[in-house]
C-alpha cells in the first residue's frame, strides 16, 4: 500500500511571497499553522501520530467518520502582538488536517493519547474492512 501526503509548504512559502507584491487579502493565512504528521498501518489498525508542541488536550478536536479522521486545533505559544519580534519561527495559529484513508474506520473503538508534545491516535478499522478468511470445501 503506498500513501501519498500532499504538503501544503512550498504553497505556502509562495502565497507569502505574493502578499509583498498585493495588498489585498490571499486565501492563505499568516495564522495557520502546518501540523506535521505521519500516518502507519498496521494489522487491524491505522496509527497518526502529530506533532502538537503546547497543545492540551481539551485544545484538540479529532473527528473520525468513515474513511477520513480530522485533527484542528490552536496553537498558542503566547505571542503578544504589543512585542517587537525582531526573529520569529515558533509556530502559532489555527491547525486543520484532514487525512483520507483506505479503509472504513471504526470510530467508537479510537484511542488517543498525547504525551510531550506528541499525539497519538490509534484508528481500528471496520469489521467489514478487514480481510476475512474463506474456508474451501469439497464438493461430493
Amino acid at each position: 500500500m503506498t500513501y501519498y501526503v500532499y504538503s501544503p509548504f512550498g504553497r505556502a512559502a509562495r502565497m507569502r511571497r505574493m502578499r509583498e507584491f498585493f495588498d489585498d487579502d490571499m486565501p492563505f493565512s499568516e495564522r495557520e499553522v502546518m501540523v506535521p504528521i505521519d500516518v502507519r498501518a498496521e494489522d487491524d489498525d491505522f496509527i497518526v501520530t502529530a506533532l502538537i508542541p503546547g497543545l492540551k488536550p481539551e485544545d484538540l478536536n479529532i473527528q473520525v467518520i468513515n474513511e477520513t479522521v480530522t485533527l484542528s486545533g490552536e496553537l498558542d505559544f503566547g505571542k503578544d502582538e504589543k512585542v517587537n519580534y525582531i526573529h520569529k519561527e515558533i509556530p502559532g495559529g489555527k491547525f486543520h488536517r484532514t487525512i483520507t484513508l483506505p479503509s472504513t474506520l471504526n470510530a467508537a473503538k479510537a484511542e488517543a493519547n498525547v504525551e510531550n508534545g506528541v499525539l497519538t491516535l490509534r484508528v481500528p478499522k471496520a469489521e467489514e474492512a478487514k480481510p476475512k478468511t474463506i474456508k474451501v470445501s469439497v464438493s461430493k
